[in-house]
């Protein structure tokens, strides 16, 4: 198999997983259990923003959010915090980590958190691979000119570059998972897409160098990342080695506050 024919560009859509595809109920009993946004760092700025945007689009539910810190005592205390505001015997809490993949620290402080709360929470995978993901990281990518998109439909209509790297945290597993990822927003461009790690490999220059195998001359760096996941000078600084411009990380984008909910929605379908 020639290297050009192992780029992803067009493919069969990725089935989303099931715990994203059931919005959540428009009625939920008071003594449902409470949506903890779980975020790297502290409670503020874009996880602050997500939460906010959860709360006004779903006023049914109990939004609280934790930063994590260094040790993941803020996430304990709002599970406690939950816990006393319903049934000894229900659900506290279902935990939804503001991240777009596996994080190697982050899952550890969540699930360390939730054990030493003691009390009945459930967790979340990360809020991708998903649709709604890949027309994020296009809409960032259309808002820096690094892409065009129609306005009913988000797809690509001429591209002012040749391909995308697919920026992620998490070393080789963390692009790995990353993977459908690319193959969604790749669908979207009708343009290669390859992952990349920001903390490991494989790296920026080791895709840009693929791609430019293939014949891309202009690469677009697309960051999958809601924000704190990784120290914002790692994308300025992968962007200027492949000599790419890069796409603003996904911040506090409504689609991402929307993929938060259905985590919660699809958890509390698995009950029903």
């Amino acid at each position: 198999m020639s290297e050009s024919s192992s780029l992803p560009v067009r493919g069969r859509a990725v089935r989303p997983s099931g715990r994203h595809r059931r919005p959540v109920p428009s009625q939920l009993p008071p003594e449902a259990p409470a949506l903890v946004l779980a975020t790297l760092g502290d409670a503020s700025g874009v996880a602050a923003g997500l939460a906010s945007m959860i709360r006004v689009d779903n006023p049914q539910i109990e939004v609280r959010l934790a930063g994590l810190g260094e040790d993941g005592k803020e996430l304990t205390s709002e599970l406690e915090a939950a816990a006393r505001e319903r049934p000894a015997d229900g659900e506290a809490a279902i935990v939804v980590p503001l991240l777009t993949g596996p994080h190697p620290v982050a899952d550890g402080v969540i699930a360390a958190a939730v054990a030493a709360s003691g009390v009945a929470a459930r967790v979340t995978e990360s809020l991708g691979p998903h649709p709604l993901l890949a027309e994020a990281l296009h809409i960032r990518l259309a808002e820096k000119n690094l892409a065009r998109a129609d306005r009913m439909r988000l797809l690509n209509i001429g591209s002012p570059i040749d391909a995308v790297v697919l920026a992620t945290v998490g070393g080789a597993y963390g692009a790995a998972e990353a993977q459908p990822t690319a193959v969604l927003l790749a669908s979207r461009l009708t343009l290669p897409v390859l992952v990349a790690s920001l903390d490991g490999g494989p790296d920026a220059a080791a895709a840009a160098e693929r791609l430019r195998g293939v014949g891309a001359e202009r690469i677009a760096l697309s960051p999958c990342l809601i924000g704190p996941e990784a120290d914002p000078g790692l994308v300025g600084e992968a962007a200027a080695l492949i000599g790419a411009e890069s796409a603003d990380p996904l911040g506090a984008h409504d689609l991402i506050a929307d993929l938060a909910a259905r985590a919660y929605g699809s958890v509390l379908a698995e009950d029903a």
